[in-house]
């Protein structure tokens, strides 16, 4: 085993501390990064009866019928379900130094729970999403989110941004990057030698032969064609409407959408709730949920840990096979 995961614990006042506390205990993997008294009114409120081991480092041995933190301390008291600003940084801290653990060495990746974006950028910090975070953090120059579900994968070739910026954002330096890193991290990542890609048009009916739009001819279709002719596997460019039929994926390893909301609304119906968010490009591995805080449940103890599992188990493969 490669070294351990680390777990960071989201928004405080969501359904992140919960889940964290209801999937940590007693795995000798995994440490969580958090406030270690958070984690402690969390675990008595969900009337567990398990130990928080404050360590110095991720690789320190773990007591057994505890939950291992590096800590990390709150500016304010959580309160579930209530935003507080003053926590903004906290959450912020807590992605950082699980990056820099990872990045050291330390740690042989990172699975994130939720955090609410609209507190942290009202608090004061530009703040896009884990992603783009992740990735300065990481001082490389692009990363591609994805999303897995059973045996679908979407790929995004824009992430966080306005709709109306998306057509300037898909340029032929940008979409061909995304592509070599998807490529990549298929193979290197999911143990895919040959993997095939579906890439979507921008437009409706991908363009209708640019009656519905350019993107395609001017941009999409000759990064696929000079991108085939160095042996990748593409197709496309493909109306989003119909590319995901069943009988169209057959044989895809992933899809790359356009834009965010083009991709993920298929992917989440497919298996929200049990769907896993990758980051692809990172010189570590990280994985987080398919949900965001849930504050309506945050303190009610009805959070489902299905989606932050599935999270763990594909980080621990994907680490274990490029460890």
């Amino acid at each position: 085993m490669p070294g351990p995961l680390l777990l960071t614990a989201g928004e405080p006042a969501g359904i992140g501390p919960e889940l964290v506390c209801r999937l940590a205990a007693d795995r000798q993997d995994l440490v969580v990064v958090a406030d270690p008294g958070l984690l402690e009114a969390t675990l008595r409120q969900l009337g567990l009866e398990i130990a928080v081991q404050v360590l110095d480092g991720p690789s320190d041995p773990l007591e057994t019928r505890s939950i291992a933190c590096l800590p990390i301390s709150l500016a304010a008291p959580a309160v579930p379900g209530r935003l507080d600003t003053a926590n903004a940084a906290y959450v912020i801290e807590t992605l950082r130094v699980a990056a820099d653990h990872c990045l050291s060495g330390r740690a042989a990746g990172m699975v994130t729970a939720p955090v609410h974006k609209g507190v942290i950028n009202d608090a004061g910090i530009a703040f896009s999403g884990h992603t783009e975070f992740l990735a300065q953090c990481a001082g490389v120059e692009r990363v591609v989110m994805m999303l897995a579900a059973r045996d679908l994968r979407v790929a995004l070739a824009t992430t966080h941004l306005p709709l109306a910026q998306v057509p300037a954002a898909i340029n032929h330096a940008d979409l061909t990057q995304t592509l070599r890193i998807l490529h990549a991290d298929l193979q290197d990542r999911f143990g895919l030698e040959n993997p095939h890609i579906v890439v979507l048009g921008l437009n409706p009916h991908a363009g209708e032969g640019g009656h519905l739009g350019s993107e395609e001819i001017t941009v999409i279709e000759p990064v696929l064609a000079k991108m085939r002719e160095a042996g990748f596997r593409l197709q496309g460019p493909l109306p989003a409407d119909t590319a995901f039929l069943p009988e169209r994926l057959k044989s895809v390893d992933a899809v790359l959408a356009m834009y965010h909301d083009q991709g993920l609304p298929v992917l989440k119906y497919a298996g929200f709730g049990e769907a896993v968010n990758v980051t692809l490009g990172l010189p570590f591995v990280r994985t987080s949920v398919d949900h965001g805080t849930a504050l309506d449940l945050a303190g009610a103890g009805r959070a489902e840990t299905g989606s932050l599992a599935a999270a763990i188990e594909m980080a621990r493969e994907l680490a274990d096979r490029v460890g």
